[in-house]
């Protein structure tokens, strides 16, 4: 385009004329502003309309925008990276007793490898504070968070949401298999901490085999304190 051209602008089809402008200069993205000035993206070019004869001039000059009308943005958004295990385990245990030790946040520490401590609070007994120490593909890592345990179904599902901390939620299932025997559903979805995003794609099988493990110990330290009930 030369320098010095004129665009005509017709109200009855300006959205087409100036489409049609944007169109042959796909480098250039056309907004109005608030006055009769309609600025391009590319800060090489700007156009104002003529009062009143309805003609738009364009001309090579740079016309920095008036700095009333900038805008700063209001958020930038950053795709975070979420990634979601499922394990589960046969216990020999009833349903009612496998939920009950699962129940027993601070216990948890005894069973699962990576967590180190559980900390219920004193005046809000629905939310604990977890400590999570481990050596996670030769990286040491210690993360923290406050949960919310969520309104369980007796017998049958716990589930918790984080509230501060390390991003995380997910939920323990418990389904019937005899009179004497249960399976154990654990899910966990976690936003990938940023130290860890250059091994995400190992993060995930390596923290299932944890997650097993950590079932298969849990199904020990049922099947003991099943052992110490009294039998009728």
């Amino acid at each position: 385009m030369a320098t010095g051209a004129a665009c005509y602008y017709r109200p009855a089809a300006g959205r087409a004329s100036l489409d049609a402008l944007t169109a042959s200069s796909p480098s250039l993205s056309l907004r109005p502003s608030r006055s009769n000035v309609f600025f391009l993206g590319s800060s090489r070019w700007w156009m104002r309309r003529r009062g009143g004869e309805g003609k738009v001039s364009i001309g090579s000059r740079v016309r920095p925008r008036p700095m009333a009308m900038m805008r700063p943005a209001l958020f930038s958004p950053v795709a975070m990276e979420w990634q979601e295990c499922t394990t589960e385990i046969e216990v020999d245990v009833p349903c009612s007793v496998a939920y009950q030790c699962y129940s027993e946040r601070e216990t948890i520490p005894q069973w699962m490898p990576f967590i180190s401590s559980v900390k219920i609070l004193e005046d809000k007994p629905d939310q604990s504070r977890w400590t999570l120490k481990y050596e996670v593909l030769g990286r040491d890592v210690e993360f923290s968070w406050l949960a919310r345990n969520m309104t369980p179904t007796k017998n049958q599902k716990i589930h918790w949401r984080s509230l501060e901390g390390l991003q995380n939620r997910g939920a323990v299932r418990f389904f019937p298999k005899s009179t004497s025997s249960c399976r154990v559903q654990l899910t966990v979805a976690y936003e990938v901490p940023e130290i860890l995003v250059p091994i995400a794609s190992a993060l995930k099988p390596f923290l299932e085999g944890l997650l097993l493990k950590g079932l298969e110990r849990f199904a020990t330290f049922a099947k003991e304190r099943y052992s110490k009930i009294p039998q009728p």
